[in-house]
């Protein structure tokens, strides 16, 4: 058995801030290559996002804000290599997967690596800058929780980021009504 990254999604806000947001529960990769030679003012707004702090999880070649270190069994580990670089030759033009295997193979021992050391469940977020032409990557952690009012099952002890709720409004509102007259 291994540790590696899951995404998680606390809130919705991944499927807004991200071009394509990853689904909850796919492995996930640290990601950074997605990113290399590419200076700040090559992004679109979104893709800044993704940059400053997206995982990207690898069936959906998606981004998630947030990952939990979750056990994987070897056979899983060894998928993970294999999803991961059919989607390199797939979105990024590598030439074939014999090509491709090192570099995933590279990659997931990096998320192997930075889960190494945490406690399971414990969520990682990720902030990405640019320092010349570098890329500085940071990680920050957060252990679960004990349940609360606000946790579930599907949260793993981890609060929501936010609590939407939904209320239905009978009153109509005319917004230009309510304009001054200037």
């Amino acid at each position: 058995m291994t540790r590696l990254p899951r995404t998680i999604r606390l809130d919705p806000s991944d499927k807004v801030v991200f071009t394509h947001a990853a689904e909850p529960g796919e492995w996930a990769v640290v990601g950074t290559f997605l990113f290399w030679g590419r200076g700040p003012d090559s992004l679109s707004r979104k893709e800044r996002v993704a940059f400053r702090s997206g995982f990207l999880g690898v069936d959906s070649f998606g981004f998630s804000t947030l990952v939990t270190v979750q056990e994987a069994r070897m056979e899983e580990r060894a998928a993970l290599v294999e999803a991961l670089a059919q989607q390199l030759v797939a979105h990024l033009g590598a030439p074939s997967l014999e090509v491709a295997r090192p570099a995933a193979e590279e990659e997931v021992a990096l998320a192997e690596s930075l889960c190494a050391d945490h406690a399971l469940n414990t969520l990682i977020a990720l902030q990405r800058q640019h320092d010349g032409e570098a890329i500085r990557e940071q990680f920050r952690t957060l252990k679960p929780r004990d349940e609360t009012a606000f946790s579930g099952s599907h949260l793993q002890g981890h609060e929501r980021a936010f609590h939407f709720v939904e209320e239905e409004v009978e009153d109509h509102v005319d917004l230009f009504s309510l304009r001054g007259s200037d």
